[in-house]
């Protein structure tokens, strides 16, 4: 009877986290918004380089993960939500050096060093906000079962998106609104200010939530090195190769997506956002399709499916310069891919990695990622700034040399890969017609009320 209660007693536990779980997103979400996304729009706005801007994907792409290989270890001796704690409350603290240079650079004070000054200060944010990751992912994969963890991280993944949406794009007006009249790095300090509340709020709610022992067993702990090696042997250690590699291809192009749309193309606050932001929105979308999908056919079929179309992405975006075929084209399919892919991604690793070595191998693959990333972004920023050619628009040359080295990435490497959960056969004529006549339309209503739900999460106690 007693093991009976503790159990029942367990699964409310549980319940509550999930849910403060959503709510803690929902203020992430908010800072994201206000910060996160207008990190590459400061930088350019105090006058730094387009190489510089490039940058910064780089240096998050190696800062983040390395300090994640070496968090992951915290997990050992100290609680996960103690180390969340911690982490989350300096990575709010960061947001203040930003708030100091936006000032310092209104008043004229050390202006031709504040680009300098502001990736330093980016690059601290980056080993603090990637601190307490490992902890976390392991602390989700205990209260979320396998059994549902494609629906729940969609629902959650999808009121997040829908937030973040919102709130970044009535950013982008208050900023624009500021920039008219002149008062730019006073919407800077605004935005990052209300980054900085948000980001102690989920300190807030982390507090509240309930984490599950966890228990290490001698012999879980194995190196980044023996991982390395290792890796082509089996399926995770593969998936890892293939997402580092298709992060190294997209970083070729994507940190420039920025100063292609604000610098070349010279829109505006606004305009820049809504592109931006168009993807996320129809991300959100099929976002919960694909979540019934990876729990009815598996991860690696909707990894298959959405591959195909992200090495077409970078070439998409260069064909028309019109912000209605940037939305409707190049982030209309960027959006729908990238839903699937990342909603993939991260369920193909709970179900091919133990509970006890979750927040280690998680933290190798993101280690592996990071590598990706930052020789691609370094690639991309030394292409900007020494690539010239007469026969095409060097960014345009980049955003094609992006293109066919995802395509190649994913042509070789995916066939590699394979499902390890029991799914169900697939029949693609069966089951598209299902999804577009059958599941599509429950599915959009169901995204609605989750939608109209948020104040439900927000009034948790």
């Amino acid at each position: 009877m007693k093991k009976m209660v503790k159990k029942s007693s367990i699964k409310e536990l549980k319940h509550k986290s999930r849910r403060h779980s959503i709510k803690e997103g929902i203020f992430a979400a908010a800072k994201g918004s206000f910060g996160d996304y207008y990190i590459s729009p400061f930088a350019i706005a105090i006058n730094a380089s387009n190489s510089l801007v490039a940058l910064l994907s780089s240096v998050a792409g190696l800062l983040g993960p390395l300090t994640q290989m070496f968090s992951s270890r915290l997990i050992e001796k100290h609680s996960r939500k103690k180390i969340i704690l911690k982490a989350v409350f300096f990575e709010a603290l960061m947001w203040l050096p930003l708030i100091i240079i936006a000032l310092l650079f209104y008043k004229g004070i050390l202006v031709n060093i504040l680009p300098l000054l502001f990736l330093l200060s980016f690059s601290l944010y980056i080993i603090l906000a990637n601190i307490g990751s490992p902890a976390w992912f392991s602390w989700m994969g205990d209260i979320v079962d396998k059994k549902y963890r494609g629906r729940w991280f969609s629902k959650r993944n999808l009121i997040i998106g829908f937030v973040s949406v919102v709130l970044a794009i009535s950013a982008s007006f208050f900023l624009n609104y500021f920039k008219e009249n002149n008062w730019t790095m006073f919407g800077f300090i605004i935005l990052f200010s209300l980054a900085l509340i948000a980001r102690l709020t989920c300190w807030k709610i982390f507090k509240k939530q309930y984490e599950p022992k966890i228990k290490l067993k001698k012999g879980y702990y194995f190196s980044f090195w023996d991982f390395v090696v290792k890796a082509p042997k089996n399926n995770f250690g593969k998936f890892s190769i293939f997402r580092s590699l298709l992060s190294f291809a997209c970083s070729i192009s994507a940190p420039l997506l920025a100063v292609y749309l604000l610098r070349n193309l010279k829109f505006d606050y606004v305009t820049y956002m809504i592109i931006i932001l168009s993807s996320s929105v129809f991300s959100l979308i099929v976002l919960k399709i694909w979540g019934k999908f990876a729990d009815r056919y598996g991860n690696y079929r909707v990894l298959g499916i959405t591959s195909i179309l992200i090495p077409i992405i970078p070439l998409l975006w260069i064909l028309s310069p019109l912000p209605v075929y940037l939305i409707f084209i190049p982030a209309l399919i960027g959006g729908i891919s990238w839903a699937g892919f990342n909603l993939a991604t991260g369920n193909f690793i709970y179900d091919n990695v133990s509970q006890q070595k979750r927040g280690l191998a998680v933290s190798y693959y993101n280690m592996l990622n990071g590598i990706g990333i930052f020789l691609g972004a370094g690639i991309g920023a030394l292409l900007i700034k020494f690539l010239t050619v007469s026969f095409i628009e060097p960014l345009f040359l980049i955003f094609i040399i992006g293109g066919i080295a995802r395509m190649l990435v994913v042509f070789w490497w995916l066939p590699k890969l394979r499902e390890i959960r029991k799914t169900k056969k697939f029949d693609s004529s069966k089951v598209f017609k299902n999804i577009i006549f059958k599941q599509a339309r429950p599915t959009l209503l169901e995204e609605v009320h989750e939608i109209m739900s948020v104040k439900k999460y927000l009034n948790t106690k």
